[in-house]
């Protein structure tokens, strides 16, 4: 990959990371659709690091946003006598992706650059989107009103999005609204949930960069993470102010965007 190729992924990224659309599919639809001859075996070794490094940057977003709550998940840690449930709710919210990305890592690295794989499930996402928030009911409760329970199910429907095409804030929001969150509050859940969740992807796919060793690679990651980074702080920004203003449909205009795109590669890829 070439700068200007590295810049127009990572815009892609930081905003359909933290959308309900799919970072993921966007990461493998978009050279597809740019038209951009990328290596075979870079696709295949090292684009899953390289997309993670861009992750990394939206967590940096992400830590800064929702700085107030992970101070006070830091300091719940070590003050004595203060309550630890936003800590816990956490830990039990990660701990499925955490297993599941363990247990199906190659069988998920084989299929994360397939454009069709990406392009059907991306529709299955905006499917996901569409019926989850049909079959909700109006949230009244917030984080602190949740149970371990309700947020390992959070955690588990988080766990779609190592499936390319399923977006990780989508199925986690999705959950949070069955599980009775307002929808501010949902949103803000998979918010945190998703910190630790990319955190653990990069701690474990970056010492693989650095091992192989490709020339230039760690490099444009670095600018991709930091271009990624700025763009998921607007897009945090502007998600959080959807969420607090809107009650319903508000997953409406993410599920036509997620089938519609899904629909159009799909139909090129069978006509051309």
């Amino acid at each position: 990959m070439n700068i200007l190729q590295t810049i127009i992924l990572a815009i892609i990224q930081g905003i359909s990371e933290l959308f309900p659309i799919s970072s993921v599919a966007h990461s493998v639809i978009a050279p597809y659709v740019f038209g951009w001859k990328l290596d075979p075996t870079f696709l295949k070794q090292n684009f899953l690091e390289f997309v993670v490094m861009m992750h990394l940057g939206t967590t940096a977003a992400l830590l800064v946003y929702f700085r107030k709550d992970w101070a006070e998940v830091i300091r719940s840690i070590f003050a004595r006598g203060k309550s630890k449930k936003l800590l816990l709710l956490l830990a039990a919210g990660s701990f499925p992706a955490a297993v599941l990305g363990l247990i199906f890592e190659k069988k998920i690295t084989s299929v994360f650059s397939n454009v069709t794989v990406a392009a059907t499930f991306l529709i299955a996402n905006g499917v996901l989107l569409f019926v989850g928030e049909r079959l909700r009911r109006k949230g009244t409760k917030t984080i602190d009103d949740l149970t371990w329970k309700q947020a390992g199910i959070i955690g588990l429907f988080q766990s779609l999005a190592l499936i390319p095409g399923f977006s990780r804030s989508g199925s986690s929001m999705t959950a949070g609204f069955w599980m009775g969150l307002t929808n501010e509050e949902s949103a803000r859940f998979s918010m945190l949930l998703a910190a630790p969740a990319i955190l653990g992807a990069g701690i474990f796919e970056v010492p693989k960069m650095v091992r192989v060793h490709t020339p230039g690679l760690l490099q444009l990651s670095l600018l991709g993470g930091a271009v990624a980074g700025v763009f998921a702080f607007i897009s945090v920004f502007l998600l959080m102010k959807w969420f607090n203003r809107k009650e319903i449909n508000t997953m409406a205009p993410f599920s036509v965007y997620c089938a519609v795109v899904g629909l159009l590669v799909l139909g090129t890829r069978t006509l051309f």
